[in-house]
């Protein structure tokens, strides 16, 4: 992905160029993360737990011989927890060639977003690391927050990847 260059302390990186971007709801917010990540999505099952495992690793699930670590992130950005219900789906995520699943409320759409409608993310105190936010989705009355699902998932404190 072509990104705009940033200053030492500029915000995170701006996409230059169309993306599409899957979008899903965790409590009253929108969210979007790069369609080229998903591997497919599936309704809720419960995983098998893992002992001692953060609380927003709800466990591991085979998926046909793949065993696949699945994270909640409504417990991980602190929005507290869920009701899993028919409208609960994981996203089976690609990331670096190792297969995670994140627990959403519910999937929305695909959307493509042309970079006039990508905003940098304002500098807040926010549960979501602003390292985590590409930045802000603007598309008619809809705001979504862009997560870089990759860098998410691949920092140290998810305790997934190594």
């Amino acid at each position: 992905m072509q990104l705009a260059e940033a200053t030492p302390h500029a915000a995170p990186r701006v996409p230059v160029r169309p993306r599409e971007y899957l979008t899903f709801r965790l409590g009253a917010e929108e969210y979007g993360i790069d369609i080229l990540k998903v591997q497919e999505i599936r309704g809720y099952e419960q995983p098998t737990r893992i002992a001692n495992a953060p609380e927003f690793i709800k466990g591991v699930v085979n998926l046909r011989g793949v065993i696949v670590p699945i994270l909640d992130l409504r417990l991980r950005f602190g929005l507290g927890s869920a009701e899993y219900n028919s409208f609960t789906v994981v996203i089976i995520l690609n990331v670096r060639n190792r297969v995670v699943g994140i627990v959403v409320d519910s999937v929305s759409d695909v959307l493509e977003l042309p970079p006039d409608s990508v905003r940098e993310a304002p500098e807040m105190s926010s549960v979501v690391d602003s390292g985590h936010i590409l930045g802000l989705g603007i598309l008619a009355e809809r705001m979504l927050i862009l997560v870089d699902i990759e860098r998410l998932i691949m920092s140290p404190d998810m305790a997934i990847i190594g």
